[in-house]
């Protein structure tokens, strides 16, 4: 499978990403995938290639390339729960620094750059996101309605800007949700303000798993979860971006 690492014109400079495509010739649904807050890394390119197997044009940016290509910081071959507090020492100054205004005209930039690839299709885009990459695609659904079709998040903060944000989703939606992070009272209450603003959408929590239950590097690792994800992802994508 053809996999390349590129450059995006941004507002503040160039941001380096990682694409996946299928190998044969015809365009194929574009699909902006935003990493977890440990960024661009093997993990994340093993998603991007098992989604971009079922024929989608599939881009990961480097969120924070503002600090560095990626890796922006060294990280583990594994990620284990000892190494969370050194390595989120040094996260969390590069989240924090990610701003919503950043956020959204880097989205604008990569959006636009997938509009400009020979491998993507001129048809709307979807958006998936995992961690903090979750609320980002949610950030980036929500400010381009006429072209993203399809928003997912997986063990993300989607709910952190509140129901204005939401209630500005026109994609087909669909949150997966730790059961580390989301009680029941909370899902509720993020139901009712998706079901207030008319989302379509699916919202559930998934059983037996913690944060970061896709990233298979990390202690948080559920096979399980990453099956369910992808039983969610796959039929999402499916009816919005090929069912056209």
């Amino acid at each position: 499978m053809p996999t390349q690492t590129l450059l995006i014109p941004t507002a503040d400079g160039h941001a380096d990403a990682f694409a996946a495509f299928p190998g044969h010739g015809e365009r194929h649904p574009a699909v902006l995938m935003y990493p977890d807050g440990f960024g661009i890394r093997p993990a994340l390119r093993e998603l991007a290639r098992e989604l971009a197997g079922h024929g989608y044009y599939v881009l990961v940016p480097n969120v924070f390339y503002r600090h560095g290509p990626a890796p922006v910081i060294e990280l583990p071959e594994h990620i284990g729960e000892a190494d969370r507090p050194r390595v989120f020492a040094r996260l969390m100054p590069l989240i924090e620094a990610h701003t919503s205004e950043r956020a959204l005209r880097d989205a604008e930039s990569y959006l636009e750059f997938l509009t400009t690839r020979p491998e993507t299709g001129a048809g709307p885009v979807a958006v998936t996101g995992y961690c903090i990459g979750g609320l980002l695609a949610v950030r980036t659904a929500a400010a381009h309605p006429g072209q993203v079709a399809a928003v997912a998040a997986f063990h993300g903060p989607v709910g952190a800007d509140g129901p204005r944000l939401l209630s500005r989703l026109t994609a087909q939606v669909h949150f997966g949700h730790a059961e580390g992070d989301m009680t029941p009272g909370a899902l509720g209450e993020l139901d009712e303000a998706l079901d207030a603003a008319g989302v379509d959408y699916t919202s559930e929590i998934y059983p037996g798993t913690v944060h970061g239950f896709t990233m298979s590097d990390t202690d948080a690792f559920s096979p399980a979860g990453l099956r369910r994800h992808w039983d969610r992802l796959l039929p999402l994508l499916d009816g919005a971006l090929t069912d056209r």
